[in-house]
């Protein structure tokens, strides 16, 4: 509020200056491109000013969960999922569980790069080990594809399905909500599960994880207790730093989270 004010006050004191200094001609035709001027003014001013609300409220979101001992996503990453979460959440998309689950691909598949959040308590459940697809990269994953039989890996939001026990054991169904990106998942049979190849000892062996055929798939010692927590329509994310991604993903569009995000408590 302190902000819009101060922004329309050097609205009308800079309106004001122009108005004296010009000729009076036509007088109302320049009243009139004066007062289109002030309202678009105020509307960037009120635009900013919720923008900086948004900010504020994210960033404490993002300062208050209890991460225990774990290392916390990147900031941009976790705003990112965040984003996309208040999206689908407003489409009604996800349940109301406040259950987020992001991924980075941007890290070293020998480092913990999965993280599980209970926004509503503000408590992380889990941070683990995740693999990618064998056509995505070696240790570093660089390459995605929405296109089956490609073992890459997919970038977006997806929504949590139904589980299922198949060949991997308990495992996850997922919806991708991105088209060009990962809405063919269900088509490829990209899921959730456990695997022997994501643990520490092959990364001592072979210098990185195992890999996929384009599946996050999990350590076997979490891997039920992710897949039930998470299972049911809730968010996952799943992201890396791919300019075409980011520059397309209608998930990312800031405008109506942000608006949901100023009028829910969450």
């Amino acid at each position: 509020m302190r902000l819009k004010v101060l922004s329309l006050i050097f609205i009308f004191f800079s309106l004001a200056a122009l108005a004296g200094s010009g000729e009076a001609i036509n007088s109302s035709s320049n009243n009139d491109k004066l007062l289109a001027s002030a309202a678009e003014a105020e509307v960037t001013a009120d635009n900013n000013s919720k923008l900086l609300l948004a900010e504020e409220k994210l960033n404490q979101l993002y300062r208050s969960i209890d991460y225990g001992k774990n290392a916390r996503p990147a900031y941009d990453v976790f705003r990112k999922g965040m984003v996309g979460y208040l999206n689908l959440l407003r489409q009604d998309k996800i349940s109301n569980k406040g259950i987020l689950t992001i991924i980075d691909f941007s890290i070293p598949s020998v480092k913990k790069r999965l993280w599980v959040f209970d926004l509503k308590n503000r408590k992380l459940l889990f941070h683990d080990l995740v693999a990618h697809g064998k056509n995505s990269g070696h240790n570093i994953a660089n390459a995605f594809s929405n296109i089956p039989e490609s073992n890459q890996s997919s970038l977006g939001f997806y929504v949590t399905a139904n589980t299922y026990v198949g060949k991997h054991g308990l495992s996850l169904r997922l919806k991708g909500q991105e088209t060009g990106f990962n809405d063919k998942a269900m088509a490829r049979a990209i899921v959730m599960h456990g695997a022997d190849y994501v643990n520490t000892s092959i990364i001592k062996s072979m210098g990185r994880l195992g890999r996929s055929f384009g599946c996050p798939a999990l350590s076997r010692a979490i891997s039920d207790q992710v897949i039930n927590t998470v299972a049911d329509r809730t968010c996952l994310f799943i992201y890396h730093p791919s300019k075409e991604y980011l520059d397309n993903s209608v998930y990312l569009q800031e405008a109506g989270a942000i608006d949901y995000l100023l009028a829910t408590n969450i």
